[in-house]
């Protein structure tokens, strides 16, 4: 059974919340407080983080960062319907998801299970994946297993949904990949219009790698279509996916 924590200052929303979540097989925690939120957030006792913005004596973003300093743990984040001020900033720290209020309860069951999907998809071995499998383009290398980044030798710390975004791109490197099979494939969903959490996922991904590789942009936006991770032309024709024993 996947226990969630939900840092919410709503007790009426907390209970509703829990009363939805407890009959799909979660166990549910509520705080309140965002003291409280961080020191549980931090205990490893839980599978997923319902977050949200507005919270007594400081505010969802401050225990995000708090969190993502420490922790890669999933966070959905609850924010204000059409304040999209927020869903950016939630986005940019770090949070997997967002959610605007108020929300169909059908809804946060379906994102929080969707989460939880490619989450233990990614930290599950991939069938058919070998042993050790290591992706290396330009200064960029990444160990799939073990889901590690190394840039020019330096570690470089990213969230699941950064990783699994960057795994796809890397293995179409110098094609496009449609935003919407991204959005399926990384997100759970499908893409919906005005939705800009794929984008802010890629944008992070930048910020991380670094814009870009020499004098090519690293992740290229393809307007209308979707992203190309850059091929180096001391790459081409080079074997960029190796596996180790």
């Amino acid at each position: 059974m996947d226990r969630l924590l939900v840092v919410d200052d709503d007790v009426e929303l907390c209970e509703l919340v829990t009363e939805y979540l407890e009959p799909e097989g979660f166990e549910v925690e509520a705080v309140h407080e965002a003291g409280d939120g961080i020191k549980r957030a931090l205990s490893n006792e839980h599978a997923l983080i319902v977050l949200d913005v507005m919270l007594p004596s400081s505010n969802g973003f401050e225990v995000l960062r708090r969190v993502r300093a420490q922790s890669n743990i999933p966070v959905l984040m609850l924010t204000a319907r059409g304040d999209d001020v927020d869903r950016i900033v939630g986005l940019e720290i770090g949070a997997d998801d967002y959610l605007p209020k108020p929300f169909n309860p059908r809804e946060l069951v379906a994102r929080i299970h969707a989460i939880l999907r490619r989450t233990k998809q990614a930290r599950a071995p991939a069938s058919g994946t070998p042993a050790g499998e290591r992706i290396a383009i330009g200064n960029l290398e990444v160990d799939i297993g073990a889901r590690t980044v190394h840039r020019a030798g330096e570690l470089v710390e990213l969230t699941g949904v950064e990783f699994n975004l960057l795994e796809m791109l890397l293995r179409a490197a110098g094609s496009v990949v449609a935003r919407e099979e991204l959005s399926k494939a990384v997100l759970g969903r499908q893409l919906m219009p005005y939705d800009r959490s794929l984008d802010m996922h890629v944008s992070n991904l930048r910020k991380k790698l670094s814009h870009k590789i020499g004098e090519l942009e690293r992740i290229k936006t393809v307007r209308g279509v979707g992203y190309v991770y850059a091929v180096p032309s001391d790459s081409r024709g080079e074997e960029n996916t190796t596996t180790e024993p």
